[in-house]
């Protein structure tokens, strides 16, 4: 049996107890502290989700979209923690082995605040996207305005969103950008739609005539399904300068927003002709008189005649 009071059997023993077993113990801890910040990060976001999925507006995501969006928001916690665990446990390992970790402590701070001024945007970006999917604020093919541009959501990051409008132009949003977000397609939408009737109308009948092709669209085997609320004439709304305006209101399924209001449009004039009810339109009065009227000073050259006359 080796003899540990003496050489080099001391000198083993010295650095296997005050190096090699702490650096040990450091690489233990920092692997357990990683399996523990998965398990963190994964719990925190889980109570999120949950909570929007019960609470909030993400009710009506499938379980395999939360999965999707748990996985993402666990990847980018999880690997940020992990990477400061890592960091911590480096430097303490050189601390152990006896090098001066101070100014790599300085250093790591200095390029820290550069990195910190240069990437706020990146992280915000970050932030916020992550925000946006515990929150569901909209998804892949949502129809949205954000950051002053409107379209249908065709991708989604942490970092982006990209939309492409009715034009099919495609805009690229960083998430840090979006401080308000519209999701025009959430769940259910309105038919708001203003009609102005020409003074002398019988208001009474006027309501009537759209409270009925209202009805006749909600049982219309086309829109039975997607019309949610027949609409109807909600009030008068003002007495305007061509006529009486008044308020319709429906209800729909947010995607059938724009047909449905196109085709209660399309109802509306038919009944209204059928039904000899006037919109009204500007009049315009145009009146035409002779030139040659000597009334009038029209800022004509005079004629051959005109100066004939003139010399007599």
């Amino acid at each position: 049996m080796p003899d540990f009071e003496k050489e080099p059997w001391s000198t083993v023993l010295a650095v296997v107890r005050d190096d090699l077993i702490p650096i040990t113990l450091i690489a233990i801890a920092a692997i357990v502290a990683i399996r523990l910040a998965r398990l963190f990060v994964h719990g925190i976001v889980k109570a999120l989700l949950d909570r929007e999925a019960f609470e909030g507006t993400a009710q009506e995501l499938s379980a395999v979209e939360l999965k999707k969006r748990m996985d993402t928001l666990d990847a980018l916690g999880g690997r940020t923690l992990q990477a400061f665990i890592v960091m911590i446990a480096g430097l303490m390992v050189l601390g152990r082995v006896g090098l001066d970790i101070g100014p790599a402590v300085a250093g790591l701070g200095v390029v820290g605040i550069a990195v910190g001024f240069g990437a706020q945007s990146l992280v915000k970006d970050y932030l916020n996207g992550a925000l946006i999917l515990i929150e569901n604020q909209f998804g892949k093919g949502d129809v949205v305005r954000a950051a002053g541009v409107s379209g249908s959501v065709e991708d989604f990051t942490l970092r982006r969103t990209t939309l492409r409008d009715l034009d099919g132009v495609v805009h690229t949003i960083p998430n840090g950008e979006i401080r308000v977000a519209s999701n025009l397609t959430r769940v259910w939408s309105r038919i708001n739609q203003d009609v102005t009737v020409a003074y002398g109308t019988d208001i009474d009948k006027a309501i009537d005539v759209v409270d009925k092709v209202g009805v006749e669209m909600a049982g219309d085997p086309q829109w039975k399904r997607r019309v949610l609320e027949a609409p109807r004439v909600e009030r008068v709304e003002a007495l305007a300068e061509y006529g009486v305006t008044l308020k319709i209101l429906g209800t729909v399924r947010a995607a059938d927003q724009w047909a449905a209001g196109g085709d209660f449009r399309k109802r509306l004039l038919a009944a209204f002709k059928a039904n000899g009810i006037e919109i009204p339109r500007p009049q315009r009065v145009v009146l035409a008189r002779d030139p040659r009227d000597r009334g009038l000073d029209v800022g004509l050259a005079p004629d051959q005649d005109d100066l004939a006359e003139g010399t007599e």
